[in-house]
């Protein structure tokens, strides 16, 4: 990273109403009421980090409606720059639901305009600006959106912008898995900050593949980093040339909702290497994140005082 680039980071992705359930532990099936809630994980990881003072760039694309004035209304009240996200007439927002739970949460997606990201929408002039540029699995999905998106990531790392991608797979929004991870070892193979879980990797390689095989799968694809997370049991870091870290999560009591726990995790990660700080300061500072997120439906409360506890860890 040099000293000259303006713009922490640029998300781009999926951003989409969030339908969450609120009765505690029930499947959708017998979920009868939701509430609303801004959604999508490159849109949490945006907000995240736009509330703890980053200058972060979303670049999106919604349905000119009422949802898409919502979430446009959202994140313009964070002051990031939302320049770059598109609206179209033809097609809705995407919505998601989910319901409300401790664990991996269940989803029904409705997509629309969430995939329709266009090379004009991230010039090189936004891409030679940042630091960080950051996506999903989710985002890479679909087309257009997965051909701009690794298009646009050659050149940012082409520019010097360090890639990052939370591999958040799952069959129901991506069935081809071979596909997928062509596509996610192109991305990856630019020495990408990696995020994943291990539902994530069992989806995506078949149940039983180890932490080890993990890390080498994705450092043969180019990893720089890989956090694998691991919920009530903490996280674990990768990195090539070292020894793999890993830290305990912190207790919780009462765990409100998982929904958004892994965004947050990932925001507090990239929020210490934007920092500047050492790998195990940037992974205590996404496990606070993760834990702060737990205790809490929809977003992260009380920045003024979630700030002063990152920095003081």
């Amino acid at each position: 990273m040099t000293l000259q680039k303006t713009s922490d980071i640029i998300c781009v992705g999926e951003t989409l109403i969030d339908f969450i359930g609120t009765q505690v532990e029930a499947p959708i099936k017998e979920t009868k009421d939701y509430h609303r809630y801004l959604g999508g994980s490159p849109t949490n990881v945006a907000m995240n980090l736009a509330r703890l003072g980053c200058n972060v760039t979303m670049v999106a694309t919604v349905g000119a409606d009422g949802f898409g004035d919502y979430i446009l209304k959202r994140l313009q009240e964070t002051d990031m720059e939302t320049a770059h996200i598109a609206e179209r007439k033809d097609l809705p927002t995407t919505v998601i639901f989910v319901n409300r739970t401790q664990h991996t949460p269940e989803f029904i997606a409705m997509r629309g305009a969430d995939a329709e990201i266009v090379p004009s929408q991230i010039p090189d002039t936004l891409l030679s600006s940042a630091k960080i540029f950051h996506t999903t699995c989710f985002a890479l999905s679909k087309e257009p959106a997965r051909t701009t998106i690794l298009e646009k990531a050659t050149k940012a790392h082409s520019l010097g912008c360090q890639l990052s991608i939370d591999i958040n797979y799952s069959e129901k929004i991506w069935p081809e898995t071979s596909e997928a991870k062509k596509a996610l070892a192109s991305y990856v193979s630019h020495g990408a900050m990696v995020k994943v879980s291990q539902d994530d990797m069992d989806r995506l390689f078949g149940k039983g593949i180890t932490h080890d095989e993990i890390f080498e799968q994705l450092h043969d694809w180019g990893a720089s980093k890989v956090c694998l997370t691991l919920g009530k049991n903490g996280a674990k870091l990768s990195e090539k040339g070292a020894s793999i870290l890993q830290l305990s999560a912190l207790q919780v009591d009462k765990i409100m909702d998982a929904t958004g726990a892994g965004d947050a995790f990932w925001s507090g990660f990239l929020f210490g290497i934007l920092k500047q700080q050492p790998s195990e300061k940037c992974m205590a500072t996404a496990l606070k994140m993760a834990a702060i997120k737990l205790q809490n439906v929809g977003r992260v409360p009380d920045y003024a005082e979630v700030l002063s506890d990152l920095m003081n860890l």
